[in-house]
């Protein structure tokens, strides 16, 4: 009985101290701590935009690139679909990274079932491959929805050369990250600080957090966060949030609830870059209504063309 009794209490104090050790993990600030200058990124203004010379823009429209990577498994085949038919074909590049050799699509096998794998060898084999061609590269999911002439409005006056990681941001503890569900931007300095600590497997593991596996975009951001890299909410000049994690409809769906005398002006943002969640017939719908409607009679007078490189299938 008293060996029992034994057994029992020293259970209670490891107990104890393994739930004071993730306490203490919760509490550990990583990093560069306070140093990051912003936080809350807005759009240019379009008044800024237009005092640019014709032949700036013209420079602008033709080496503005975005280099697009889309993680998929087969079992999204049909989103696959979709997204290489819709959105994709206005990156300057897109590229599907899939957890195995599929034979309906063309795509680079990552030879794992393990997102944070998945997303590691993604962004090692981009910046190898790419880091002389593409500033900006963006990370998608296919379920989402990109507007990408709109993430390089945004994009417009931000130095690549600085360290940018930015979309959807959430708070978990004290780690803030960037949701994959709305898509996530990097510069090429912030892809080479993270290619940089992917030799340091005490810093940035491969099998993720130390004590239980985390998401893929938080480890992303844990990752970041040692090489003073700090995740950033993209926001239009109202605060209205430009990646988004739902789709179009539902976010209609909760103005009409909450704002029902103001649905459109309560759900979204005109220069929005993303949605999520969205089906495959739904990205048709979107693809539809983003390029191809247009009012008959109305002039669309945009500052600025973001021309396609040669020999693309932008449509």
């Amino acid at each position: 009985m008293l060996s029992e009794s034994s057994s029992f209490l020293k259970g209670v104090m490891l107990g104890s101290i393994f739930c004071a050790l993730i306490t203490m993990l919760g509490h550990v600030r990583i990093g560069h701590g306070n140093d990051h200058e912003h936080h809350h990124l807005q759009p240019p203004n379009k008044d800024d935009i237009l005092k640019i010379s014709d032949n700036e823009r013209m420079g602008l429209s033709k080496s503005f690139r975005v280099y697009c990577i889309i993680l998929v498994k087969p079992k999204d085949v049909s989103l696959w679909a979709a997204v290489k038919e819709t959105w994709t074909k206005h990156c300057d590049k897109a590229e599907f990274f899939s957890s195995e050799n599929v034979k309906v699509f063309e795509s680079i096998n990552m030879e794992t079932n393990d997102m944070w794998l998945m997303m590691r060898k993604a962004y090692k084999y981009a910046f190898d491959k790419y880091k002389g061609q593409y500033n900006w590269f963006f990370l998608a999911c296919p379920t989402t929805f990109a507007i990408i002439e709109n993430l390089k409005y945004f994009l417009l006056k931000k130095d690549p050369l600085q360290p940018f990681y930015l979309g959807h941001t959430v708070k978990s503890g004290d780690l803030e990250y960037v949701s994959v569900e709305g898509g996530i931007v990097l510069s090429i300095e912030s892809m080479k600080r993270l290619n940089h600590l992917f030799d340091d497997t005490e810093k940035c593991p491969e099998q993720g957090g130390m004590i239980w596996k985390i998401s893929e975009d938080k480890q992303l951001a844990v990752c970041l966060k040692y090489a003073g890299v700090l995740a950033e909410n993209a926001e239009d000049s109202q605060g209205k949030n430009v990646f988004n994690t739902k789709t179009v409809g539902l976010f209609i769906k909760e103005a009409m609830t909450n704002h029902p005398n103001l649905v459109v002006e309560g759900c979204c943002s005109d220069m929005a870059v993303t949605f999520n969640g969205l089906t495959p017939n739904q990205m048709h719908v979107m693809m539809y209504g983003v390029y191809r409607l247009r009012a008959f009679g109305h002039i669309f007078n945009d500052a600025l063309v973001f021309l396609p490189p040669n020999g693309s299938d932008n449509d």
